[in-house]
């Protein structure tokens, strides 16, 4: 497999969106501090209550004497203000704002208290078990804490779960009317250097170094046209030794993901992986895929020289329910290296046979 160029970073990881595959990770599991790439799980529960209707973009929440005095970046709110939730959202995202984020938080669920308690609930839900939340904002605070693969779950989650936001993390300037006009740009400098970058967070503390979760969309020959046809990559670098660095050493993760392996589309949307026999049911087979197909990784060459292997259960019993999951796709080079394993699932409902039929079944089976 192909082998990554050093990072200068205590942690990272290279994550193929696409696929689902881990490209490349060092010390993935190690806890380290997020600052401010706390604020993606602040986002989520945000982008949760819009899309609930909890809340709109056009609603409007105050700002309270805690969220004016947060330290740390800021988009110099204050308690005079009452402003849109949109607003807030891109205070958040694009100048990192500490104040914010607060506000955000006590307008969503009353306290900053309950917030970090949804986060923490939320993080459960996602499978972040090496995560801990203390605050809203990313300061450093004992116990709040997380890993470079929980964090690549996390911006995984909130692309694929919110889709019609995660524009906002690719506004390169933004200011709230009324504050400091040189308080407008976004601290990801990838945005501003590579046309593909369209997000998403950075964050610093003395305790964390620099931060930048950056993910990219590049165009594939084969995968077919407009977003269906994208690669996407997301790169979690963790303790970079300075702003500059942290961006070059993200530049050069997601350039050598995409350079060092090839997308292959192995099914096609709702393609049976394969068709085994099924026993007590209507049908005497089953089709096992992915309802919106296979597409893997390969190293750069390897494509044409693949080899997959469905690995399941026998024997097979109805009722199979469609979406239930049943057994493994896995891919691997011709020298054997493991490239995935893709969860199959039943693409079509079989349905329990009539008495007669599973009579009869069962006696087969009993005689095999």
């Amino acid at each position: 497999m192909p082998q990554p160029p050093e990072i200068a970073a205590r942690a990272y990881l290279l994550m193929d969106v696409t696929t689902g595959q881990v490209l490349a990770a060092k010390d993935p599991d190690a806890p380290v501090e997020p600052a401010s790439l706390t604020k993606l799980m602040t986002a989520y529960i945000v982008f949760d209550a819009l899309k609930a209707g909890k809340i709109t973009l056009n609603q409007t929440f105050g700002v309270s004497e805690r969220a004016w005095k947060m330290p740390g970046s800021r988009m110099f709110i204050d308690p005079k203000m009452q402003v849109p939730v949109e607003d807030l959202i891109k205070g958040m995202i694009v100048q990192s704002g500490n104040d914010a984020t607060v506000a955000l938080a006590e307008g969503v669920a009353g306290s900053v208290e309950r917030f970090v308690q949804l986060m923490n609930d939320q993080a459960k839900a996602l499978g972040m078990t090496n995560t801990g939340y203390r605050n809203t904002e990313g300061l450093t605070e004992p116990g709040h804490t997380t890993t470079a693969r929980d964090l690549a779950r996390l911006a995984t989650r909130l692309m694929n779960d919110f889709p019609q936001y995660v524009g906002y993390y690719a506004i390169q300037r933004y200011r709230y009317p009324g504050t400091p006009a040189t308080n407008d740009t976004n601290r990801n400098t990838l945005l501003f250097r590579d046309p593909t970058v369209d997000g998403l967070k950075t964050g610093h503390t003395a305790a964390a170094g620099y931060c930048l979760i950056a993910t990219a969309r590049r165009p594939v020959p084969g995968l077919g046209d407009g977003p269906a046809g994208q690669r996407r990559l997301v790169s979690v670098l963790l303790g970079a030794s300075s702003e500059n660095a942290r961006a070059a050493e993200s530049q050069k993760l997601l350039n050598w993901g995409y350079t060092a392996f090839d997308t292959v589309r192995l099914l096609a949307a709702a393609q049976p992986a394969a068709t085994p026999k099924v026993w007590k049911g209507k049908s005497d087979v089953v089709k096992l895929g992915r309802p919106e197909g296979v597409v893997v990784s390969v190293p750069a060459g390897e494509g044409a020289r693949l080899k997959s292997e469905v690995i399941r259960q026998e024997p097979l019993v109805a009722p199979l329910q469609k979406g239930q999951s049943l057994g493994t796709l896995k891919v691997t080079t011709a020298a054997g290296a493991t490239v995935a394993e893709v969860p199959l699932t039943v693409l079509d409902t079989v349905e329990e046979a009539g008495v007669f039929g599973r009579a009869w079944d069962a006696i087969r089976l009993w005689i095999q």
